[in-house]
């Protein structure tokens, strides 16, 4: 089992992402991409869902057209873990420049 973060542990692990933003209600957070097209958002998906899929750590996400919007928490753990901000870091450096986070 994995542990929810707290404290200075929480502090600086969530100060390291960048543009993740905590969701109203509930521990966990959230990031919306905007990509060229389709395929490029979906193309961003299959490679996220890949890596989910090694750490066992799947995310709540939908996907429009171009936009992908993801929701990330460890329900086992009741919030956010380390599971999450790992998951999160690979997002956003497989994202790089070809994604602008939406607001």
């Amino acid at each position: 089992m994995v542990d929810k973060l707290t404290g200075a542990a929480r502090s600086r692990a969530l100060a390291s992402l960048k543009g993740w933003k905590k969701v109203r209600g509930r521990d966990a957070l959230h990031k919306a991409y905007k990509f060229s097209d389709f395929n490029e958002a979906f193309g961003f998906m299959t490679r996220v869902a890949i890596k989910a899929d090694q750490m066992d750590h799947h995310p709540e996400w939908s996907n429009v057209y171009n936009n992908v919007s993801i929701t990330l928490t460890t329900h086992d753990a009741g919030g956010v873990s380390e599971r999450d901000v790992a998951l999160a870091t690979f997002i956003d450096r497989i994202a790089g420049r070809k994604a602008v986070t939406a607001k």
